[in-house]
Formats: C-alpha cells, sequence, structure tokens
C-alpha cells in the first residue's frame, strides 16, 4: 500500500501560479502511476492530470492543458502539479492518487489510493 499526503495548497489571485506536491510513504512511488484530481463545491470531482510510473507519459483534461504540468521523482517519492495562469474556475480541493495501473487512467475507479486533498481558492 502507499500513502499519500498533498501539500501547497492556498489563495492566489487570477493569473497566479501554485505548485501542489504528493508525498508518498509505504510502498516505494515509483510502483505506482499516479495523478490529480479535483472537486469544486457542488461539482463532480474530475480528472486534472495523471503520469505514469516513469514519467515519459502524461495526461491532461481539456481544461488545463498548456496551463498546469505534471512531474514527478520517483527517488524522492513525491509527484508534482506546477499550475499557471489560474483562473477563479480553477478553485476546488485537490487530491493525489496512485494507481497500479500501467498507463495513465483518467478515471477516478483506476485509482484505489487517494490522499485527503488540499484546497486551491483563485480569486478574481
Amino acid at each position: 500500500q502507499v500513502q499519500l499526503v498533498e501539500s501547497g495548497g492556498g489563495l492566489v489571485q487570477a493569473g497566479g501560479s501554485l505548485r501542489l506536491s504528493c508525498a508518498a510513504s509505504g510502498r516505494t512511488v515509483g510502483s505506482y502511476a499516479m495523478g490529480w484530481f479535483r472537486q469544486a463545491p457542488g461539482k463532480e470531482r474530475e480528472f486534472v492530470a495523471g503520469i505514469n510510473r516513469i514519467g515519459v507519459s502524461t495526461r491532461y483534461a481539456d481544461s488545463v492543458k498548456g496551463r498546469f504540468t505534471i512531474s514527478r521523482v520517483n527517488a524522492q517519492n513525491t509527484m508534482y502539479l506546477q499550475m499557471n495562469s489560474l483562473s477563479p474556475e480553477d478553485t476546488a480541493v485537490y487530491y493525489c492518487a496512485a494507481s497500479s495501473g500501467v498507463g495513465v487512467g483518467t478515471l477516478g475507479y483506476e485509482y484505489p489510493y487517494w490522499g485527503q486533498g488540499t484546497q486551491v481558492t483563485v480569486s478574481s
């Protein structure tokens, strides 16, 4: 099993940037594909970005392409989400998740392991 802890959320003005981190403990993070999801108030959880086990394959939701970048450093058991050009529509709780799958899944049920989430609030 793997335990995940997110950090880096906060309040930022529109147009600003934040970098989220996801620290993994337990089984080595290199055994898992990983992803970021988010859930805004009153909305369903949605896929944001995902990365495969060795970090050479990534996928993004259309809404964040060109603005967000997912990366990982397996030696540090850490995954990142660099978020630029933030808008109020990006306001949500952001969750990191881990999957035993080989590829990069975009559906929540493909990820058995989840962190507790970190709040990102973008003011206009």
